[in-house]
């Protein structure tokens, strides 16, 4: 299917998907793309895994190993690898930390967030999404500002790729109602009051009735990592 069906076709989709169910979105997805269809997760969006996981067995995950990830969320990782019908694929930056460190400086995050995400997981992402046509993410509208118009399937024309944001329309109650109902395992990190996570050196948890992406880069203007931009 040649870029500009692609992109018609993400665009109708998303308008005729508006107000479906995860659930159905995946399984249109599934049914469109098949062996073509990625997720790209973090681990900190358990809930997309599970709901993947139960609804398209066997289907492709890929995880950045930033090398800066808690320990946590390794673990979260590992389970959702062993113990669920996912095909995991962890995908790693060109350079370890030791080797970036030696080219830029030791804790380059603090100085350069932005070219450490770059780094980390922009050009990883690149090489884990190439092999397809169509990724997924787990964003939501009432994540952030910058968040508030995602469709819930459109056209990501900065890699020519199909972009699926199945929770897009969901808010924290409707996931913390899929996860009792589902016994959904979490990042134990969220016990601690992280309520967004990333890189271990550049989240923090966040005070009750603080913004839930308060904890990411704070003190910085800093609000995305780019892979969304």
């Amino acid at each position: 299917m040649i870029t500009t069906d692609l992109r018609g076709l993400a665009e109708q989709a998303g308008r005729d998907l508006e107000g479906a169910h995860p659930a159905d979105v995946l399984r249109w997805a599934a049914g469109m793309f098949e062996s073509d269809l990625v997720l790209a997760s973090s681990m900190g969006d358990e809930v997309l895994v599970h709901l993947a996981a139960a609804t398209v067995p066997g289907i492709d995950v890929i995880f950045l190993d930033t090398g800066y990830h808690f320990a946590e969320t390794l673990g979260t990782r590992d389970y959702y690898a062993d113990f669920t019908s996912i095909s995991l694929r962890t995908v790693l930056p060109l350079h370890t930390v030791a080797e970036q460190d030696a080219v830029h400086g030791a804790r380059l995050h603090d100085r350069d967030p932005n070219l450490c995400c770059a780094l980390r997981k922009v050009e990883p992402l690149e090489r884990g999404l190439a092999p397809y046509t169509a990724w997924i993410s787990g964003m939501r509208r009432e994540d952030a500002p910058t968040r508030t118009d995602i469709t819930v399937v459109g056209w990501d024309a900065r890699r020519g790729k199909v972009k699926l944001n199945p929770l897009a329309a969901w808010t924290q109650a409707d996931v913390d109602s899929y996860v009792a109902e589902h016994h959904v395992v979490l990042n134990p990190l969220r016990q601690a009051g992280y309520a967004s996570i990333g890189c271990a050196p550049c989240t923090r948890a966040v005070a009750p009735g603080e913004d839930p992406r308060a904890g990411r880069w704070s003190g910085t203007s800093k609000t995305e990592c780019g892979l969304h931009t």
